[in-house]
């Protein structure tokens, strides 16, 4: 029992030392609530409001096209009887060419690389980029490594401390510091 007293007062203060130089290297982060950010950020509303004001016009002439398509099966309904089959085939097609148009512009506005997709790039980029280089420098600044977004929920973050939160230095930085 006492020589494994005696290995452990030995082994400990071995591993402690040899453990420093760890410490003295140890990384600087920081954290940032780019959700508070975003919000302080008069630019990022405005370009939201753009957004929002392009897409409900947009929705509204898709539903447009969508209720001329609904409109026209109905009067094809109340028709029918009274059609002949070509007639019946044409009016068919219509529909069919209306319905066909909606889903277009539907997805010319709405798809992955439509419209809507390349607006929001182009407003709400500029304003990313800006974000980014306020962070990039004053993590120079700071002299820190990592900085980690504490909104976001893949970040996997339990606990930060305020004391490396820099969301109040980055809007100071982009001029809206309160």
């Amino acid at each position: 029992m006492k020589s494994i007293l005696k290995a452990v007062k030995i082994v400990l203060p071995l591993c402690l030392f040899a453990l420093l130089p760890l410490r003295a290297q140890a990384q600087k982060f920081a954290l940032i609530d780019m959700e508070y950010v975003l919000s302080n950020v008069p630019a990022y509303e405005r370009a939201n409001e753009q957004l929002n004001q392009v897409s409900k016009k947009w929705q509204a002439e898709v539903e447009a096209l969508n209720t001329e398509a609904s409109t026209m099966y109905k009067n094809y309904q109340n028709e029918v009887v009274f059609l002949s089959q070509e007639q019946k085939k044409k009016k068919q097609e219509d529909i069919m060419a209306k319905e066909k148009q909606a889903a277009d512009l539907k997805r010319k506005y709405f798809g992955p690389e439509g419209e809507l997709f390349k607006k929001r790039t182009s407003l709400i980029s500029p304003i990313q980029d800006e974000i980014y280089n306020a962070v990039k420098d004053i993590s120079d600044q700071r002299g820190y490594s990592l900085v980690i977004d504490r909104s976001s929920q893949t970040a996997g973050i339990i606990y930060g401390s305020p004391k490396v939160d820099i969301s109040n230095e980055v809007l100071q930085k982009l001029g809206y510091g309160n």
